[in-house]
C-alpha cells in the first residue's frame, strides 16, 4: 500500500486534472462562436444575470484571498474584513448611476469615456494604468497558487504554473468572455465547495469540536474588526473603510473588468440585478476565508500540535493544514477550488486587458482595420500577456521576492488616480484637458513620494519630510489629488462651462427628458 503523502498526491492529482481538462473543454466548446469582437469581449450583450454574478464573484476572489485572508486572520483578526464591506456601500452607487451611464456612454471599455471627455492621450493612460496594475497582479496570483499547490502536495512549481498558465490561456483564446464567464460558474461552485469541505474539517476535527473552536476564539479576540480611532498612521477602522470605499470606487467605476461585466447583460435591470449577486456572494466569501484562518488558529490551540520550525509566518500555517490534517482527495478539492480562484481572475484580466489593448490602443494606432483584423489581435494579446504573466511568475519563483516588492511599488505609482479621474469626469464640466494632464502629473508624483517613504522598510527615508500615514491610505490620497489638482487647474487655464460634456448632470436630463417623451400620450 502506498504511504499516505504519496496516495493523496495521487487522487489530489486525479481531481485536479479532471477539474483542468474540464476547464479546457469549456473553452473548445465556445470558440466556434468567437465570430467578431463583439462576440469576444461581450458575449453579444446575451449572458443571464446569474452567471454575470457568479462571474464577478470569482473573478474577486483569487488565489490571494485562498491564503492571504486565512493568514491575516490567523495572525491577528478579522479587521482586513473591513474593506469589503465598503463594496456593498458602493454597489448602491453602481446600481443606480454607475450602471445604466456605461451601458449607454460606451461600447466595449471604460476608457472611450476618459477619451470623449478629454482626448487620446487621457484614454491611452487610463487603459494602461489599468492594464499595468492587472498586469502585475497576474504574475503574483500564479505564483501564489503554485507556491501553495507546491506546500501541500510537493508536486513542481515550475509545472504548476505552466499547466495553469497554458489552460487558463488556451480557454481564454479560444472562447473568449463566454469561455470566462461560464468557466467562472463551474470555479464558483467549486470554489464554494472546496471552502465548505475546509471549514468542515476545521470544525470537527479539534477536541470539543464547533463550541470549543468559537469559544476559545472569541476569548482571544480573535474576531475582533479592529480599532475604532482616528489615527490614520496605523490600520485603524476609519482607514480600512477609507482605503475600501475609494478601492471599490475606482473598481466599479474605472476598472474594466466590472465595467465590462455591465456590458455583458440584455439590460439595465439584468446588470444591476448580476452586480448585486456577485457583490453578495463575495462578502460572504471573503468572511468564510477569514474564518477558516481563525479556525485554523484555534485548531492548534486546542489540539497542541506544534508547527514546525519553517512555518515562520501566519499565511504559511493554513497550507500547513491542508497538507498535514485532510484525507486523500479532501486536498485535491480545496486545490481544485484554489485553481479555479487563480484561473478565474487570470482569464478575465487577460480578456479584459486584450479589450483595452485592441480598443483603446490598436484601434487608434490602426483606424482602418477590419473587425476580424481586431480580432485576431485580442486573440494576439491574450496568448501575449498570459506567456508574460507566467515568465513573471517563474522569476519570482527563483527571485528573492525583492522583485515582487518592487512591482507592487511601481504598479501603485502608474495606477493611482483613477477613480479622481472619473468623479473629475462624471461630475464638472469645467474640467479640461490641460488640468487633467496637470492632475495626472501631481498624482503620479504623490503617489511615488508616499509609496517610495512609507512602510517600516521605506525605499527612500526622508526623515520628516517622509509619508506620514498608514500605506492603505495611499491610493485614496492619489485619487484625492488627482482630483482637487485636476479641477483648481482646469479652473486656472480657463474652466469655462463645457455645455456638450456627457457628466452626470447632463446625463440625468437627457434621461428624465427620454422617458417625458416615451411617457407623453400620443
Amino acid at each position: 500500500m502506498l504511504p499516505n503523502k504519496i496516495a493523496m498526491r495521487w487522487v489530489d492529482l486525479v481531481l485536479v486534472f479532471v477539474y483542468v481538462v474540464a476547464s479546457a473543454w469549456v473553452g473548445l466548446r465556445f470558440a466556434r462562436r468567437q465570430t467578431s469582437t463583439e462576440a469576444y469581449f461581450v458575449a453579444r450583450r446575451s449572458v443571464p444575470s446569474w452567471a454575470i454574478g457568479m462571474s464577478m464573484m470569482a473573478t474577486l476572489v483569487s488565489s490571494v484571498t485562498f491564503i492571504a485572508y486565512p493568514g491575516s486572520a490567523y495572525g491577528s483578526n478579522w479587521a482586513n474584513l473591513v474593506p469589503g464591506f465598503m463594496l456593498l456601500a458602493v454597489l448602491v452607487l453602481a446600481a443606480r448611476v454607475l450602471i445604466p451611464f456605461y451601458r449607454e456612454a460606451v461600447r466595449m471599455t471604460a476608457y472611450e469615456y476618459f477619451g470623449h471627455r478629454f482626448g487620446t492621450p487621457t484614454r491611452i493612460y487610463s487603459s494602461i494604468a489599468f492594464s499595468l496594475s492587472h498586469f502585475g497582479k497576474m504574475g503574483f496570483v500564479y505564483y501564489l497558487v503554485a507556491l501553495t499547490a507546491n506546500s501541500v502536495t510537493g508536486w513542481n512549481i515550475d509545472a504548476i504554473i505552466l499547466t495553469i498558465g497554458l489552460v487558463t490561456v488556451l480557454y481564454t483564446v479560444l472562447g473568449g468572455i463566454e469561455a470566462v464567464v461560464w468557466t467562472d460558474v463551474v470555479q464558483g461552485f467549486v470554489m464554494w465547495l472546496g471552502i465548505l469541505l475546509a471549514l468542515g474539517f476545521l470544525l470537527l476535527l479539534p477536541p470539543g469540536g464547533p463550541v470549543a473552536v468559537f469559544e476559545v476564539a472569541a476569548a482571544h479576540g480573535k474576531f475582533s474588526l479592529g480599532e475604532l480611532s482616528w489615527d490614520f498612521s496605523r490600520a485603524t477602522i476609519p482607514v480600512l473603510l477609507l482605503y475600501g470605499f475609494f478601492w471599490y470606487l475606482q473598481k466599479y467605476a474605472a476598472d474594466q473588468t466590472l465595467v465590462q461585466r455591465y456590458l455583458l447583460a440584455r439590460s439595465d435591470r439584468g446588470a444591476v440585478r448580476g452586480i448585486a449577486i456577485g457583490a453578495l456572494q463575495t462578502v460572504p466569501v471573503w468572511a468564510l476565508f477569514m474564518l477558516i484562518g481563525t479556525c485554523t488558529w484555534s485548531f492548534y490551540k486546542l489540539t497542541g500540535i506544534a508547527l514546525p520550525a519553517h512555518i515562520r509566518k501566519a499565511d504559511q500555517v493554513f497550507p500547513y493544514f491542508l497538507a498535514t490534517q485532510l484525507p486523500p482527495g479532501a486536498a485535491g478539492i480545496f486545490l481544485a477550488a484554489l485553481m479555479a480562484a487563480a484561473m478565474s481572475t487570470l482569464a478575465s484580466d487577460l480578456n479584459c486587458i486584450s479589450m483595452v489593448g485592441v480598443e483603446d490602443v490598436y484601434r487608434r494606432l490602426r483606424p482602418q482595420a477590419t473587425d476580424a483584423m481586431r480580432l485576431r489581435m485580442g486573440k494576439i494579446l491574450v496568448a501575449v500577456f498570459g506567456g508574460l504573466g507566467m515568465l513573471m511568475a517563474e522569476i519570482l519563483a527563483h527571485g528573492t521576492g525583492s522583485a515582487l516588492a518592487l512591482w507592487f511599488n511601481a504598479s501603485a505609482i502608474l495606477s493611482a488616480g483613477l477613480a479622481g479621474l472619473f468623479l473629475l469626469a462624471f461630475l464638472s464640466s469645467r474640467v479640461n484637458a490641460r488640468g487633467i494632464y496637470t492632475g495626472i502629473a501631481a498624482c503620479v508624483l504623490v503617489t511615488a513620494w508616499a509609496t517610495l517613504t512609507s512602510g517600516n522598510e521605506r525605499w527612500l527615508d526622508l526623515k520628516g519630510f517622509n509619508y506620514p500615514w498608514h500605506e492603505l491610505t495611499i491610493g485614496a490620497t492619489g485619487h484625492v489629488v488627482l482630483a482637487v489638482t485636476g479641477y483648481l487647474a482646469s479652473l486656472l487655464f480657463g474652466g469655462k462651462r463645457d455645455d456638450s460634456a456627457v457628466t452626470l448632470w447632463s446625463w440625468w436630463r437627457a434621461r428624465h427628458a427620454s422617458r417625458q417623451r416615451v411617457a407623453a400620450p400620443v
